[in-house]
């Protein structure tokens, strides 16, 4: 009886890890203008081992899964740093937001990691930045790895303005 109890306990045991629930994170309000956003975002995560991602293009989410918080969390930063941005639903998945934005005015911001991949991209930069009093121009084109923004306005409020609009960026260069 006893042998046959320590069986099943040993059973029971090594059934845990595939029991285990896999952990996820929908990100919601993400750039995905496009099939070509969609495929993006899947490359993105590709490399992050264990992790998945579920696009929906329409609905405007990511829904990240993987085995462990750590894999989600991983998965998340490629996403951003691949030039996405939205809302962990997940409290314990964050979406980083420190993109070198001091909270000053200024002329001139360089901007880098901005997913560019068409003219739709394109137009939802174009809207977003120029939402941002202050901002007159921007340089932001197809497939850029980089873009300006000219004009008189407060560094995090162009930031501000990209991540309500779905993107990542970055503050690039000597700013």
């Amino acid at each position: 009886m006893k042998k046959s109890i320590a069986v099943i306990l040993f059973a029971c045991a090594m059934t845990l890890p595939v029991c285990a629930a896999d952990v996820s994170a929908k990100i919601t309000g993400v750039h995905l203008c496009c099939k070509a956003c969609v495929d993006a975002v899947q490359k993105a995560i590709a490399p992050v081992n264990g992790a998945t991602a579920s696009v929906d293009r329409d609905a405007r989410t990511v829904t990240l899964t993987g085995p462990d918080a750590a894999t989600v969390q991983k998965a998340a930063d490629a996403l951003v740093a691949a030039g996405y941005y939205g809302k962990s639903e997940n409290s314990n998945i964050k979406i980083a937001a420190d993109a070198g934005a001091k909270g000053t005015k200024v002329p001139s911001l360089k901007l880098e990691g901005v997913h560019l991949c068409c003219n739709q991209c394109v137009s939802a930069v174009d809207k977003a930045v120029k939402s941002v009093a202050g901002v007159k121009e921007h340089t932001a084109t197809r497939n850029a790895s980089s873009f300006e923004v000219k004009g008189d306005f407060e560094d995090k409020a162009v930031i501000q303005a990209l991540h309500d609009a779905g993107l990542a960026a970055k503050v690039g260069g000597n700013q």
